[in-house]
């Protein structure tokens, strides 16, 4: 398998701010950080492997790059006193853990619908008779949405095993998951309208 010049970019350019964020959660001693980054390099590898046989488009391939991207900074980049992640893009309702809309949100709203989108192809690619059916826009945003569900116990894996996490309470887990419902329902809408169904 030899992966074309667009797959090399996306791989380069993954690996470098990969690289960049680990030395910096390295030299402020954040293993929470590092456990992700653990567990993107195993996403990373998931799909190198499925290159050819899943055929994923480039788009596809950095969307899900600069979800990565999106989630290093989130952690990485100090702002206020905390990181990205707490901030507030736009102060909408509620306060505290109840705060919406936080970088946080965005970026699990992004990330599952990226992850709706992935699932759609690989449906739509390897499972041709769905095509024209509901099943082809139902089941990613419900696989999206559940892979989201196993995100949060990857959190919570963090919670129990690394001290001093900044993964947030109960609001804040349940509010990820209505996040991640939501980018992956929107995903669904976004592709069904662009192929007219």
């Amino acid at each position: 398998m030899t992966p074309t010049r667009a797959e090399w970019a996306v791989f380069a350019f993954t690996l470098a701010y990969a690289a960049i964020f680990g030395t910096w959660f390295l030299s402020i001693g954040n293993l929470e950080f590092l456990w992700y980054l653990a567990t993107m390099a195993g996403m990373i590898a998931l799909v190198g492997v499925n290159l050819r046989r899943a055929a994923f488009p480039p788009a596809l391939l950095w969307a899900l790059s600069l979800w990565g991207l999106a989630h290093m900074a989130g952690g990485g980049v100090p702002v206020g006193g905390s990181v990205l992640y707490s901030a507030v893009l736009v102060p909408i309702s509620g306060t505290g853990e109840l705060t919406i809309l936080k970088y946080d949100q965005l970026v699990h709203a992004y990330g599952f619908g990226t992850t709706a989108w992935l699932l759609w192809h690989l449906m739509r690619h390897n499972y041709p008779g769905v095509r024209w059916g509901w099943t082809l826009w139902v089941y990613p945003a419900i696989g999206a949405m559940g892979l989201g569900a196993a995100n949060e116990i990857v959190e919570f894996v963090a919670v129990l095993g690394i001290a001093d996490t900044n993964v947030g309470g109960y609001y804040n887990t349940a509010l990820d998951l209505v996040f991640n419902a939501g980018g992956a329902i929107l995903a669904m809408v976004v592709l069904a309208w662009r192929s007219g169904r």
